[in-house]
């Protein structure tokens, strides 16, 4: 009922900046929280940055004063500009959505996840 389309990723040297994109699509009737994960090589799946229906905020520590989340509501779109990227900052990046759909005739409330986009920031 609902996907989620991911975009931006790529290989940025030190010090560089990337925009991920994560359009949301289907039958969506609202979207609550939207966020960003990321998933390092042998490491566990991460929280990077998740942002409210009313535009509250909350980052990682690793990444607060250099990344930054936004969305457009009418699009159904989330964003992550990620500027000063680290080689630490490697890794796989997902988004997610907390969202109610029409489901038949009624509202269901589910949580989706994009494929993933591969961020690599070489040294």
């Amino acid at each position: 009922q609902v996907q989620l389309v991911e975009s931006g990723g790529g290989l940025v040297q030190a010090g560089g900046s990337l925009r991920l994109s994560c359009a949301a699509s289907g039958r969506i009737f609202s979207i609550y929280a939207m966020g960003w994960y990321r998933q390092a090589l042998g490491k566990q799946r991460e929280l990077v940055a998740a942002i409210t229906s009313g535009g509250s905020t909350n980052f990682a520590d690793a990444v607060k004063g250099r990344f930054t989340i936004s969305r457009d509501n009418a699009k159904n779109t989330v964003y992550l500009q990620m500027n000063s990227l680290e080689p630490e900052d490697t890794a796989v990046y997902y988004c997610n959505i907390d969202c109610r759909y029409y489901y038949s005739t009624s509202l269901r409330r589910g949580d989706y996840w994009g494929q993933g986009t591969e961020v690599t920031v070489s040294s």
